[in-house]
């Protein structure tokens, strides 16, 4: 997949807890039951539309919600109800095979690429002929060069040339520093690689499922000390908390206070027995 691809749409930090958190403040309902032509037109979406800010919520950890234009017609409805449709519709989806290629895309988008150390023989062999061509381009400034430069020019490819003998024997100080430590250096690189694939492998694992575990453990954490009785003033038309110490909190913080109270326990208990299925 392109790079642009995921830059474009500013994949960030990775975390399912934008799915829960942000969905269940907009109240964007995407229930099995009621996912039918009448009701995607309510919201103005289509299916693959829904499809895909639901996917771009789980690998991009921000849910896109321009363009639904339904949502404060839905936001009447029971709360906790639809937090618990989204998750459930949530649940579906990451098992699709849209879904799951998708991840792999970006998997594979992630993974390390294996840079292969030179040889001696290929490192001095490249040398020379950037040496060479080097030598070539001067030679050729000296036929096109006035009285006045030419000279400094050819002093130029006098050192250009005794810099040739350097890089062509195998034995001068720079080469024969390289083909000593050549061994370790490759073993130091392979070692490197080696481990920024366990690291790959533990972000990104080979079975989605894991994957989606850890962003539920996210939200898990993210909401874990949530105070919904946190009292609130208005200044100038806008809320404030009164505890100053929750406006310091994040913006996933403050979601979920909005969302309440009902909605983000039915988000964790939901959370947690998916969490428990997933092996």
């Amino acid at each position: 997949m392109k790079k642009t691809n995921y830059i474009a749409k500013g994949f960030k930090v990775l975390s399912i807890a934008a799915v829960i958190t942000v969905a269940s403040c907009s109240l964007i309902s995407f229930t099995v039951r009621s996912l039918g032509d009448d009701f995607l037109k309510q919201l103005g979406l289509t299916k693959p539309g829904a499809e895909e800010k639901i996917r771009q919520g789980i690998l991009g950890g921000s849910l896109d919600t321009y363009g639904i234009k339904g949502i404060k017609n839905i936001a009447a409805g029971n709360r906790a109800a639809v937090a618990s449709d989204i998750l459930s519709y949530t649940k579906k989806y990451v098992s699709t095979a849209d879904f799951i290629k998708n991840y792999n895309e970006m998997r594979d988008y992630y993974k390390p690429k294996f840079q292969k150390l030179q040889t001696p023989e290929e490192m001095r062999a490249e040398a020379v002929a950037n040496q060479k061509k080097g030598i070539a381009q001067l030679e050729e400034t000296i036929k096109k060069a006035d009285a006045a430069n030419k000279p400094i020019f050819e002093k130029v490819l006098i050192s250009a040339k005794e810099d040739l003998k350097k890089v062509e024997d195998p034995n001068s100080k720079h080469n024969a520093a390289y083909a000593k430590n050549y061994e370790q250096a490759v073993k130091q690189n392979q070692q490197n690689y080696d481990r920024q694939i366990a690291d790959w492998e533990a972000k990104y694992p080979s079975n989605h499922l894991l994957y989606v575990k850890k962003r539920l453990q996210e939200f898990l954490i993210e909401t874990a000390d949530i105070d919904f009785e946190a009292e609130l003033i208005t200044k100038n038309g806008k809320k404030y908390f009164v505890n100053r110490a929750y406006e310091s909190k994040g913006n996933r913080w403050k979601m979920a206070f909005r969302a309440g109270k009902d909605v983000i326990t039915t988000a964790r208990t939901f959370t947690e027995k998916w969490m428990s299925e997933i092996k």
